[in-house]
C-alpha cells in the first residue's frame, strides 16, 4: 500500500478519528445506561501496538486494520485489539466442549453485546460521515455475516437491534435497549 499522506497528517487524522469514534461510542453507551463501558471503550487503541499501525495505514475513509491486513497479510493491530476488548464477538471465540465441532462463538454478557452494537453504529457514522444512514450498520453487518463465528443468541440480538435501528431509528432503538433489553437483566 502506498500512502501519499505525510506522517504528521496521518498521525493527526488517526488520532482525530479514534477520538471521535470513542466519544460517539461513549455517547451511545450513555444513552443505554452503560456509563463505565462508555468511558473505558477502546482504550487499547492508544497503545503502541494499535496506534502505530493505525497511523501507518490511516486513510480516513476505512479502518487502517483492513489496509494493514492487505499490506502485511494480517493486522497485528486488530489481533491486539480484539484480544483486549470484550465488546468484539471475536474475543469470545473458543473451542466448545465438543472439540470435534471446531471453533464456536461463546455467549457474550449482554452489556458487551450492547457495547458492540454502539461500536458498530459509531463506526458507520465516523466512516460514512454526512452520508450516514441508520441502515448503514445493518448493511455492513450483512456484508460480513457469512464469515462470522458468533453465538446464535448474540447474533440474533445484534441483528434485531441493527434491523430496529434501520427501520425505527436511533431514539426508538436506544430507548428499547435501555428499557427492554438491559432493564430485564
Amino acid at each position: 500500500m502506498k500512502n501519499e499522506m505525510s506522517l504528521w497528517k496521518r498521525f493527526k487524522g488517526h488520532l482525530k478519528t479514534i477520538n471521535a469514534h470513542k466519544l460517539m461510542v461513549m455517547k451511545h453507551c450513555f444513552r443505554c445506561g452503560l456509563y463505565r463501558q462508555g468511558l473505558l471503550h477502546d482504550l487499547s487503541k492508544y497503545t503502541p501496538s494499535e496506534f502505530i499501525p493505525g497511523v501507518k495505514y490511516f486513510q480516513g475513509d476505512r479502518s487502517p486494520n483492513n489496509a494493514q491486513r492487505e499490506a502485511e497479510g494480517c493486522s497485528t493491530a486488530w489481533l491486539h485489539h480484539k484480544g483486549r476488548n470484550k465488546h468484539h464477538f471475536e474475543y469470545w471465540i473458543d473451542y466448545p466442549v465438543n472439540k470435534d465441532a471446531g471453533l464456536a462463538g461463546m455467549k457474550m454478557p449482554l452489556n458487551y453485546v450492547i457495547e458492540m452494537f454502539c461500536d458498530r453504529v459509531a463506526a458507520s457514522k465516523i466512516y460514512n460521515k454526512e452520508k450516514y444512514k441508520d441502515s448503514d450498520s445493518l448493511k455492513y453487518y450483512l456484508k460480513g455475516k457469512g464469515h462470522y463465528v458468533m453465538n446464535g443468541d448474540v447474533e440474533a440480538l445484534l441483528y434485531k437491534l441493527l434491523k430496529m435501528l434501520s427501520v425505527k431509528g436511533e431514539d426508538y432503538t436506544f430507548m428499547y435497549i435501555r428499557k427492554k433489553v438491559l432493564n430485564n437483566r
